[in-house]
């Protein structure tokens, strides 16, 4: 018997359904999803929710995690200015499909307020059964972590 792998999720209030929904679907699929908020529709800061993933998973805590929020453009902007984290703002299936082939994103991003149910689901369940391809797409990974490692001890 296998431990299912952990996922860590959260959102702002702009994303907070779509999050419940995909988080029933990460458990429907035999994950084990960790819910760090938010848990209502009161206005928040997306950043206090979305750095709570982004940590968890640049720190080695979690493989993988999802962000939701209204566009899902701020909630991709700040997590990756976390080290090694190759976050997504994915709106289709192929995009879904590629950045785990290609970039091997380990959090993906959604726009809870421009996509459904069905098509949210299906983007997650590609992005969490696709693997990554390595190969060519590891040599380029590569040369982007020397980029962030030189980048952050310019920043010291």
């Amino acid at each position: 018997m296998t431990t299912p792998e952990k996922i860590a999720i959260a959102s702002d209030h702009a994303g907070r359904e779509m999050k419940d929904e995909v988080a029933d679907f990460l458990r429907k699929m035999g994950l084990h999803v960790v819910d760090m908020g938010v848990n209502d529709d009161t206005s928040v800061d997306y950043p206090d929710y979305g750095v709570l993933v982004a940590r968890a998973v640049s720190e080695g805590e979690f493989a993988r995690g999802v962000l939701v929020c209204g566009t899902g453009v701020g909630m991709s902007i700040l997590a990756n200015k976390f080290p090694r984290v190759r976050a997504a703002l994915v709106n289709n299936v192929y995009t879904a499909k590629m950045v785990k082939e290609h970039n091997n994103a380990n959090i993906l991003v959604l726009g809870g307020r421009l996509l459904g149910k069905g098509i949210a689901e299906e983007m997650v369940r590609t992005w969490i059964e696709t693997k990554f391809l390595g190969g060519r797409h590891q040599r380029r990974l590569d040369k982007i972590a020397d980029i962030e490692s030189e980048t952050m001890k310019g920043a010291s």
